[in-house]
């Protein structure tokens, strides 16, 4: 049944995706009431399947992409210092070798065969060096260490690839827990006043009296109803698109591109902890990164994808490319039976009319449309290191529609947890092992890194594992299981063990089971 809702919003914004709820938390503090919609989990699609990497992208350096590049390397620091729990820093070790070649679409690759065509497309050491150079002072670093060299035939770094690479070059940048961010942003933005509603799908939305009218439905009850706002914000990812043509019918030139990117998660293939950055004959490059104490994590690949409603899959032909891309640099071969896990996402990047996926932008696009009444903002493209300045310049055009509203302030402002150092993780640590004796180091440490401080909101006045509630496996307990339904937006067993954490890696399929089982019935008894 329809419900009329007489409030009016300031902000309505569609997608709980990355972009969505950055705005959402950017608005909310700046005193707009905001309701976000997602039609599934936040994060459920592109948040959740990146390469889990702040970076500013040293290859965008090659398709001279330098105020997409000095942005992104400027927020790695601003966002180190918001969210040291689920962000740290990471050395790169990029092996070098005579055959690394250009993508031939790149800029730099087509002035340097202008000028050196006896390269033949080849990537010299100078020039990565001098990459290299302008990734360490563009963003005008402080936390971050800067480039060095290492003799690969010493280094431990050395060991695990073949004996053909002698000499690597280490540079920083940083991993991210993607889909928790996406998350503490949208709690965030819930403290400061936002509503969030998920699995809720948009039905439609229309003008009307210098309003938007959007239809909603709330996809656990079937109910409908109609939210008013003063501007709409098309945040929809992969279905921007499809949002601008069949959910709003406002008239837009720009298109969305959507590139599939996956990745294969493979039994740990080395001892260290930091990340590989390889590149390969074909001009591409993937990384190889620890992930998660026991795995590898490989990729990531550029292919274009059908539609956003055709779910994304690693494809065996993906599968093969990187177990053979990786091959070609670690002594141990890896194969697909070396695969634990593999996932999947489309980036809808804006079409900016390049001839491969590859070249395809990493910058966003925002634009606003007001002709006819109520203004609409679409978002194009981004990426993750730069969604709180894609925040920032989305509230710069929301600014035009509504006067007085004061300026920037996520800059530094710390997400749930992670009020604390940068270098402060092992204290945290160090800390819930002697006040709560039955944690474990590996325990306490993947507390920590979820919810930094909150862990011991978290935990509570308990003095035993058994006062946590029943332990479903891979130290989940229900207690923790209670905070996700509560605070963080969580329904179901895929929500919690794939995408709030990774636990979904160590738990047997009777374990989730039993986790969703769990959920359901006390689903059920809060309804009652």
């Amino acid at each position: 049944m329809e419900q009329k809702n007489e409030q009016v919003s300031d902000l309505f914004i569609i997608g709980g995706g990355i972009n969505g709820c950055g705005i959402a938390r950017d608005a909310a503090g700046r005193g707009l009431s905001v309701t976000l919609a997602e039609m599934n989990d936040l994060a459920s699609a592109t948040s959740s399947a990146s390469t889990k990497l702040f970076h500013g992208g040293l290859r965008y350096l090659e398709y001279f992409e330098f105020r997409l590049v000095r942005e992104a390397l400027i927020e790695r620091e601003t966002l180190l210092r918001a969210m040291p729990h689920i962000s740290w820093p990471m050395r790169f070790v990029l092996p070098y070798h005579a055959d690394m070649r250009f993508d031939a679409e790149t800029p730099t690759s087509r002035l340097l065969s202008t000028v050196m065509p006896w390269m033949k497309g080849r990537r010299p050491a100078w020039l990565i060096r001098l990459g290299l150079f302008m990734y360490d002072h563009l963003g005008g670093r402080k936390i971050l260490p800067g480039t060095s060299s290492l003799n690969l035939k010493t280094a431990p770094e050395g060991r695990p690839l073949q004996d053909k690479f002698e000499t690597a070059y280490e540079y920083s940048d940083c991993w991210i827990e993607d889909s928790r961010l996406v998350v503490l942003n949208a709690r965030d933005a819930e403290a400061r006043g936002a509503e969030i509603l998920v699995r809720t799908e948009v039905l439609s939305a229309e003008r009307v009296d210098d309003l938007w009218e959007v239809t909603i439905r709330d996809r656990a009850s079937d109910s409908t109803r109609v939210i008013k706002a003063r501007m709409l914000i098309n945040a929809g990812g992969p279905w921007v698109g499809d949002i601008i043509q069949s959910k709003i019918h406002v008239n837009s030139r720009e298109g969305v591109r959507l590139v599939r990117g996956s990745h294969i998660v493979t039994h740990r293939l080395f001892d260290h902890d930091k990340c590989y950055f390889f590149q390969g004959e074909d001009g591409r490059i993937i990384f190889a990164i620890p992930y998660e104490r026991d795995y590898t994590l490989i990729g990531t690949t550029d292919q274009d994808h059908p539609e956003p409603d055709v779910a994304p899959v690693c494809t065996e032909a993906e599968q093969n490319y990187l177990c053979s891309f990786a091959t070609k640099y670690f002594q141990k071969p890896v194969t697909r039976d070396d695969i634990v896990w593999t996932y999947s996402g489309v980036r809808p990047l804006y079409d900016d009319g390049a001839n491969s996926a590859t070249a395809a932008t990493r910058d966003y696009t925002l634009k606003v449309d007001a002709h006819g009444g109520a203004p609409v903002l679409n978002v194009f493209g981004g990426k993750i290191t730069t969604y709180r300045r894609l925040a920032e310049s989305a509230l710069e055009k929301v600014a035009e529609h509504f006067p007085k509203l004061p300026g920037p302030w996520t800059a530094g402002v710390a997400l749930p947890g992670g009020d604390f150092p940068v270098d402060g993780v092992q204290d945290l640590v160090a800390g819930l092992e002697a006040d709560y004796a039955f944690l474990d180091r590996l325990w306490a440490e993947r507390l920590v890194r979820a919810y930094g401080t909150e862990a011991r909101t978290i935990l509570g006045e308990v003095s035993t594992a058994e006062e946590l509630g029943e332990n479903f496996g891979a130290t989940i307990t229900a207690r923790e299981l209670e905070w996700l339904m509560d605070k963080e937006f969580a329904r179901t067993a895929e929500d919690a063990v794939w995408r709030r954490n990774k636990s979904g890696l160590r738990l047997s399929a009777d374990q989730i089971a039993r986790i969703e089982e769990w959920m359901d019935q006390r689903s059920v008894q809060a309804a009652a």
